[in-house]
């Protein structure tokens, strides 16, 4: 697993822990069923058969999720709502230690639990395409949080604006 992928994980697996629990009660209450039209509205356009009356038909709703899990482009549309801003506020709460994750790789590498090694952050810094002095790790430093930003919105997440340029 690639060292963004496992940034990605660790952040909208956090914001995804939630949902997974309820498709799994949906019997007698009409508040479980109401969980999922959400996550099958983006798959209502990716239904095999767009003309049928899909929406209203309950089979289908059951199989969406999973077809959704299967599917990259409808696994980003389901993170489209993915605020990071709390995820890794409370991922630095939890560690403990004052952390900037705002403003530093290493700080929000850290906040989540992971190696901020400069081995790792060159790793990174290959991943997200980093054509500068690897040597130069400030600088190398300064574009990774600002390509991470930019690739976690690309992906799904919802990033503060001061983040992105």
């Amino acid at each position: 697993m690639s060292i963004f992928d496992r940034i990605k994980h660790a952040i909208f697996g956090e914001a995804h822990a939630a949902p997974v629990p309820q498709p799994s009660t949906g019997g007698t209450t009409g508040s479980a069923p109401a969980a999922q039209p959400q996550t099958s509205i983006p798959s209502s356009a990716d239904v095999s058969t767009p003309g049928s009356a899909s929406p209203s038909s309950a089979p289908t709703a059951s199989s969406a999720p999973s077809q959704e899990a299967a599917r990259p482009g409808a696994d980003a549309a389901a993170k489209a709502s993915v605020d990071i801003e709390p995820i890794l506020n409370a991922a630095v709460q939890k560690s403990g230690q004052k952390l900037d994750w705002r403003h530093s790789i290493v700080d929000l590498m850290k906040a989540l639990g992971m190696d901020a090694s400069l081995e790792e952050r060159k790793e990174l810094a290959q991943e997200l395409g980093y054509s500068g002095d690897a040597h130069d790790s400030a600088k190398m430093n300064m574009f990774l949080h600002k390509a991470l930003m930019k690739k976690l919105s690309e992906n799904g997440g919802k990033v503060p604006s001061d983040l992105l340029d």
